[in-house]
C-alpha cells in the first residue's frame, strides 16, 4: 500500500546502488555474454519448453470450452476454430532460448556503454527478487518511459543469475524483420493492440498468461500502464493483463502471486524529441528494423545515468485480503469462463493503481527535473533574450531540493560533488533544450525549416511549444512528489477558504477532474488530503487545526510554487471546457476534439489569453475528454461506429466555472447531468 505521512525524505544511499557498467568497462563483453548462467527457478526444476507450454494452453479445458462456444456462434467447426486458436498462439507466444539471451546481452552491453555513463541497480531489491522467484509465481511490473525498458530488466536479471522474464510486448515489434524474432527468442510474447471483442483472441491470451503464472515457468513482465508514456508521467493503469495474472490466485490455483514494482529512471530519455512531437500531432514512426538502423545516431549522444530500482515484492494475497471474497469462484467450475464480478474489478483496479504509486515512490528524481519545474514557472523569461539568471536558478534549485526531500522524494543527487557542479552538468546534458550563456539560462527553440511559403502563426506556436513540452516532460518526472500538496495549495488559492471541509471538498473535486492526468488510488481521497496537510505543515507552510487550514507567515513561497506548478493543468482544462461549452459541437469524436481544442488553444496562446503551451498536448486533450466522461458532462453514444460523444455544454460550463472559483463545487453534487 502507498505510504502516507512518511518520515522526512532523503537521498538514497549511493552504496545501495551498484553500477553494473563499472565491471563491464573493465572486462570482455563477449565473456560476460558467454559466462555460465546459473539461475535458480521456482522449485529448482527447469521451466517447461515452449512447445510444452503451448500444448498445455491448447489442451486446457477452458480454451476447449471457448472454442466450442465460438464454433457454435459462428457456424464453423470446432476443428476450424481450434486451428484459428493455434494460429493466434503461434503469432503470440515467446520462444525463449539461452543462445539469444546471450546475443542480446552482448548487444545491450555495447549499446549501454555507448549511451549511458552508468546504469545503477539496487542490490537489496535484486536479492529479495532472487528469493521470491524460488517461492512462487512472480510478476515484474516496471514503469514504461523508453524502448530501453524492454531490454534493461532482462539484462539485469541475466547479469545477476536470476531467471529472465517472459515479456508482454506490442505486436508491431513482432513485425520488425530479424529484430522481432530476436525479441521473441529473448522472451517477448506479442499482443495485438486492438483486440476489441475478439473472444477467441482474448481466450488464447488469457489462458497463455494464466498458464505461465500457474506453472511459474518464468517471471512474467508487463507494463501495467499499457503504453509508453509520452509525457514521462505515470499513466492510468490498464486492467486486462492485471486481471489475467491475478485470476489464478482468485480461483485458488496458486497460493499467492508476488508483484514486484520496478522503476526505471533516466537522466535523459532517448526518445525525448520524438515523444514531444507525437504530443503535437506528428504521427509516430512505424516500428521497423530500417527505422531502428536510422536511429543509430542516438549512439553519438550522452544520456547520463539510468537507475533501475527493484521495489519491495508485495503479496497479492495480503493486499487483496478483505477486498475480495474468493469463495465466489467456487460456485462455478474453474475451467468455465466467467465475467469478473464488480468486486473483482474494483479489487484489480485498486491494486493496479497501488502498483503504479509504488513505481512513483521508487523513482529517483534528478536535478534536471527540479530545474525543469522552475524554468517552466518563468517561460516568458527563458524564451526572451533576457534569459533567467543562472545564479537565481541554482539557488532556487537547491531550495526546491530541500522541499522535495521534506516531501519524501528519493533524489539522484551525488553527495561527493559540489552542488554547483551537479546543476551545471545536468544542464549541459540537456543542452538541446536550455543553453547557458553570460550567466543566464535560455530556452533553445527549434530552428525554422527552410520553406518557400511563410510560416503561419499557429505553426510558429507549435514550434515554440516543442522545447517547453520537453521541459514539461522532465518536470513530470518529479510531479508526483509535489502533487498532493499542490492540489491543496490550489484549493486554497481558488476557494479563498480556510475551512477544512470546504478545502477537502475542492481537493476531491480536483482529483476527480484530474483522475486521468495523475494517479490517485481509488478510495484514498481522505488519506491523500491528510498527506498534503502533513507535508505542508512539516515544511511550515501551513498552520492546521481541526476546522481550519491557514497559511503561515513563512509559507507563501512554498504555496506559490505549488499553486504555480499545477497552473498549466488548471489553465489548459479550463480552456478546453470553455471551448466545449461555448464553441464546440454538440456531438464530437475524439479525433475531432483533439484537433479542435489544439486549434483553439493555439489561437488563445497567440492572443495572449492563454499562457501555457501544454494546452497543445494531445495527451492532455484525451485525458480531459476522459475526465468529462467520468463527470458525465460528455457521454459516449452507444452503437456509434466512430466513437462519437454527446456534449452537455451546460455541464462543461459549470465545471469550468468551478475550476475558476466562480461556482462552488457543491453545484456538481446536485446537478443531474454531472457529478463529483
Amino acid at each position: 500500500m502507498t505510504s502516507t505521512c512518511r518520515d522526512s525524505g532523503r537521498a538514497p544511499d549511493e552504496d545501495a546502488f551498484t553500477d553494473l557498467l563499472g565491471e563491464r568497462r573493465l572486462r570482455s563483453d563477449l565473456g560476460h555474454a558467454l559466462r555460465t548462467f546459473n539461475p535458480h527457478p521456482h522449485g529448482g526444476a527447469p521451466p517447461p519448453s515452449t512447445a510444452d507450454l503451448n500444448r498445455t494452453v491448447l489442451e486446457s479445458q477452458y480454451l476447449r470450452y471457448v472454442i466450442k462456444e465460438v464454433a457454435a456462434e459462428t457456424g464453423s467447426s470446432p476443428d476450424e476454430v481450434g486451428e484459428d486458436a493455434r494460429g493466434i498462439l503461434e503469432e503470440m507466444s515467446q520462444n525463449l532460448q539461452l543462445g539469444f539471451i546471450r546475443l542480446m546481452a552482448y548487444t545491450v552491453t555495447k549499446v549501454l556503454k555507448r549511451l549511458f555513463s552508468s546504469v545503477y541497480v539496487n542490490m537489496d531489491g535484486l536479492n529479495t527478487l532472487q528469493q521470491a522467484v524460488k517461492d512462487g509465481p512472480v510478476i515484474l511490473m516496471p514503469n514504461h518511459r523508453s524502448y530501453m525498458d524492454f531490454l534493461i530488466i532482462s539484462y539485469v536479471l541475466f547479469t545477476y543469475d536470476i531467471p529472465v522474464p517472459v515479456i508482454a510486448a506490442g505486436i508491431p515489434l513482432a513485425g520488425m524483420k530479424i529484430v522481432g524474432e530476436i525479441l521473441r527468442r529473448s522472451g517477448a510474447f506479442f499482443i495485438r493492440r486492438a483486440i476489441g471483442s475478439e473472444r477467441l483472441y482474448w481466450a488464447v491470451l488469457s489462458e497463455y498468461v494464466k498458464t505461465i503464472v500457474r506453472t511459474s515457468a518464468a517471471p512474467l513482465e508487463f507494463f501495467v500502464e499499457g503504453l509508453r508514456s509520452r509525457t514521462l508521467k505515470s499513466l492510468k493503469p490498464k486492467l486486462g493483463m492485471m486481471h489475467m495474472v491475478l485470476e489464478p490466485y482468485f480461483k485458488g490455483e496458486v497460493f499467492d502471486v508476488t508483484l514486484v514494482p520496478i522503476t526505471v529512471s533516466y537522466d535523459r530519455v532517448l526518445e525525448e524529441s520524438l515523444l514531444v512531437h507525437e504530443l503535437l500531432g506528428v504521427p509516430k514512426p512505424k516500428e521497423s528494423t530500417t527505422g531502428l538502423l536510422k536511429a543509430r545516431r542516438v549512439l553519438q549522444e550522452n544520456y547520463g545515468s539510468m537507475h533501475v530500482n527493484f521495489g519491495r515484492p508485495v503479496s497479492a494475497r495480503q493486499l487483496c485480503q478483505g477486498k475480495i471474497k474468493r469463495c465466489q469462484y467456487n460456485l462455478t467450475p474453474r475451467d468455465l469462463p466467467r465475467k469478473p464480478s464488480a468486486e473483482a474489478q474494483a479489487c484489480v483496479s485498486w491494486l493496479a493503481h497501488v502498483m503504479v504509486r509504488l513505481q512513483e515512490e521508487g523513482s529517483l528524481i534528478g536535478p534536471w527535473s527540479l530545474m525543469a519545474c522552475l524554468l517552466l514557472q518563468a517561460p516568458a523569461t527563458v524564451l526572451t533574450e533576457g534569459g533567467l539568471p543562472w545564479r537565481q536558478l541554482t539557488e532556487r534549485t537547491l531550495w526546491l531540493r530541500k522541499l522535495a526531500l521534506d516531501f519524501g522524494a528519493r533524489l539522484n543527487w551525488p553527495r561527493r560533488v559540489p552542488d554547483s557542479d551537479v546543476i551545471s552538468s545536468s544542464a549541459a546534458l540537456h543542452g538541446a533544450v536550455v543553453r547557458r550563456k553570460d550567466g543566464r539560462a535560455y530556452l533553445v527553440q527549434e530552428e525554422e525549416p527552410a520553406r518557400k511559403h511563410p510560416v503561419g502563426a499557429e505553426e510558429g506556436a507549435l514550434r515554440t511549444a516543442a522545447p517547453l513540452l520537453m521541459l514539461a516532460s522532465y518536470r513530470n518526472q518529479a510531479l508526483h512528489v509535489f502533487l498532493r500538496p499542490a492540489l491543496l495549495a490550489t484549493a486554497m488559492h481558488v476557494t479563498k477558504s480556510q475551512q477544512t471541509d470546504e478545502l477537502c471538498a475542492f481537493f476531491r473535486f480536483l482529483q476527480d477532474v484530474f483522475s486521468h492526468e495523475f494517479i490517485f488510488v481509488p478510495g484514498n481521497s481522505a488519506q491523500d488530503f491528510e498527506e498534503a496537510c502533513f507535508f505542508l505543515k512539516k515544511c511550515r507552510a501551513l498552520c492546521i487545526s481541526q476546522q481550519e487550514v491557514t497559511a503561515s507567515e513563512t509559507g507563501a513561497e512554498v504555496l506559490q510554487f505549488l499553486q504555480t506548478l499545477l497552473q498549466p493543468f488548471m489553465d489548459s482544462y479550463q480552456a478546453m471546457f470553455r471551448f466545449l461549452s461555448d464553441e464546440g459541437a454538440d456531438v464530437i469524436t475524439e479525433k475531432q476534439f483533439v484537433a479542435a481544442v489544439r486549434n483553439a488553444a493555439a489561437k488563445l496562446i497567440l492572443s495572449g489569453e492563454l499562457h501555457t503551451y501544454e494546452a497543445l498536448s494531445s495527451d492532455m486533450h484525451k485525458n480531459a475528454l476522459s475526465s468529462l466522461r467520468r463527470l458525465e458532462a460528455v457521454t459516449k453514444l452507444s452503437g456509434s461506429p466512430e466513437d462519437e460523444y454527446s456534449v452537455n455544454k451546460a455541464a462543461c460550463g459549470r465545471i469550468a466555472g468551478i475550476l475558476t472559483g466562480k461556482i462552488p463545487p457543491q453545484m456538481l453534487q446536485t446537478a443531474p447531468d454531472a457529478r463529483l
